[in-house]
């Protein structure tokens, strides 16, 4: 039943639009699109990724 409620999404970078990582949210506690900063290999620096839309 845990399981059920954490859906897998895309991280998209910011500045040049690659589509970098998956990872998983849990909808209920986290309602908001997810915003992390991570590395970007093509643009070879930390840059700020979003929860792609769907």
């Amino acid at each position: 039943m845990a399981k059920e409620e954490r859906i897998s999404l895309t991280l998209k970078c910011t500045e040049c639009g690659e589509e970098n990582y998956l990872t998983s949210k849990n909808k209920k506690h986290n309602p908001d699109r997810l915003e992390k900063m991570k590395y970007c290999p093509r643009c070879q620096k930390r840059t700020l990724h979003r929860e792609k839309k769907k």
